[in-house]
C-alpha cells in the first residue's frame, strides 16, 4: 500500500514482499510514475528515500515486510542545461573549438543523477550561445567523451562546422584520418612483453548492467586498444601508454582487465586486486588510496584543426593523485616493497605493432 504526504511517496512493504532489494520494490512502487531504475538509484544513492525514517543509500538493501519506505521526489528539472561557473583548464581556444583538460570527477554532460555541475553547463557559462548546437540540447559541443573519474585531454565544437569535422574524425578513429589519442594508465602487475594490440569485442556486461565485458567478435561492438610499457615498479604495477583505435565505453579498463591487468583503483573493473593494496609500503598504500579513481589519464590528443586543417598536438601531464602514486611505487620498488602481483588469466591478444 501506499499514500503521498508532504514529503513525497510513502509506502509499506507487503509480507509477500520481505527480502526485496530497495531499487527493484521502488521501481515497481512506482510504475506508473514513468521513473526508470536507473533514476530511482541515482534517487537512492542521493540521499532521497528513508526506510523507517533512516536516511539509506545502498539500492540493494534488502527489505523486512512492514517497513516503511519514503521517497522524495524532486521538482522536474529544466531540460536545457543552464550554465554554471565552474572553473575550466582550457588549453587551447580559437572561434571554433576549445581544448579542455578535464580533471577527474566532473561528468562530461547532464544525465540522470548528474543534471548540473557537467562539464557541458561550464561550457555554456564559458561560451554563451557560441556552442555548437548538432549535439542537442542535452550536448552542446560534445563530439567525444571522457568517463566522470577519468582526467584529460577534451575537444568542444564551438561552431556547426568544427562539430561536423571533429565528428567525422571520432568516427573514424585514425584509420583513414590522422587522429592521435594517448592514455596513460597504472595497471596492476606487469605485461611479460613491452607492447601490444589488444582486440576484443565489447559489449554490455550480461549481469551487471554497470560494466561493459569483453565478448566474441561479432557479439559486440569491434574495439582494439595498442598498448606500450613506458615504466614498471617491481612487479606490483606499470605504467602503461595505451592508444586508441576504437572509442568504445570503458574500452581501455576492460581491455587492460582482459590482459590480466586492470588499471589501479578502478572500482568496477579492478576489485579482485584490493587485497594487494594492502601489501604495499606506506607511501603507496596512502597514494592509491588518496586517489579515489581509476588511474587513468588521457594525456596526448592531436587531429588537424577541422576548419583549418592546420595540425594540433596538445600533451597534458599526470594530474598531482596519479603522479603522487607513480613516485609512491616507484619509491616502494627501489626499497623493494612491492607485492608478487600475477596476471589474472591468458588473453587472446593480437599482437602486430
Amino acid at each position: 500500500m501506499h499514500f503521498e504526504d508532504e514529503i513525497g511517496l510513502v509506502f509499506c512493504v507487503a509480507p509477500e514482499l520481505r527480502g526485496q532489494r530497495l531499487d527493484q520494490f521502488l521501481a515497481a512502487a512506482v510504475a506508473d510514475k514513468n521513473l526508470s531504475r536507473t533514476r530511482l538509484k541515482a534517487l537512492i544513492e542521493a540521499g532521497q528515500v528513508t526506510v523507517d525514517d533512516a536516511m539509506v543509500d545502498a539500492p540493494s538493501l534488502l527489505l523486512r515486510a512492514g517497513q516503511r519506505v519514503s521517497l522524495c521526489l524532486p521538482p522536474p528539472a529544466d531540460p536545457v542545461p543552464v550554465g554554471e561557473e565552474i572553473p575550466l583548464n582550457i588549453v587551447f581556444e580559437d572561434e571554433h573549438l576549445l581544448v579542455i583538460d578535464k580533471p577527474a570527477g566532473l561528468v562530461v554532460h547532464p544525465a540522470a543523477g548528474h543534471e548540473t555541475g557537467t562539464l557541458v553547463n561550464a561550457l555554456i557559462a564559458h561560451c554563451g550561445v557560441s556552442l555548437s548546437g548538432i549535439g542537442g540540447v542535452k550536448r552542446p559541443g560534445i563530439v567525444h567523451r571522457l568517463d566522470k573519474d577519468t582526467s584529460g585531454l577534451l575537444v568542444v565544437a564551438k561552431t556547426d562546422a568544427a562539430h561536423q569535422g571533429l565528428t567525422r574524425l571520432f568516427a573514424d578513429h585514425g584509420k583513414s584520418l590522422p587522429l592521435l589519442r594517448e592514455y596513460q594508465a597504472l595497471v596492476w602487475g606487469v605485461p611479460g612483453r613491452p607492447f601490444g594490440t589488444i582486440d576484443a569485442a565489447l559489449a554490455r556486461h550480461a549481469k551487471n548492467r554497470e560494466k561493459i565485458a569483453t565478448v566474441p567478435e561479432g557479439r559486440g561492438r569491434h574495439a582494439v586498444t595498442h598498448w606500450r610499457l613506458v615504466q614498471s615498479f617491481g612487479p606490483v604495477a606499470s605504467l602503461l601508454a595505451c592508444r586508441l583505435e576504437t572509442g568504445r565505453t570503458h574500452q581501455i579498463r576492460v581491455h587492460m582487465t582482459y590482459l590480466g591487468h586492470p588499471v589501479l583503483g578502478d572500482p568496477l573493473y579492478a576489485a579482485g586486486f584490493k587485497s594487494k593494496g594492502a601489501r604495499l609500503g606506506e607511501a603507496a598504500r596512502t597514494a592509491l588510496q588518496a586517489l579515489t579513481r581509476q588511474a587513468l589519464h588521457a594525456a596526448v590528443l592531436g587531429f588537424p584543426h577541422p576548419v583549418s586543417g592546420v595540425p594540433l598536438h596538445f600533451e597534458s601531464p599526470l594530474p598531482q593523485d596519479m603522479q603522487a602514486l607513480v613516485e609512491a611505487l616507484d619509491e616502494d620498488a627501489r626499497q623493494g616493497k612491492t607485492p608478487d602481483v600475477q596476471p589474472a588469466g591468458g588473453v587472446r591478444e593480437r599482437n602486430d605493432q
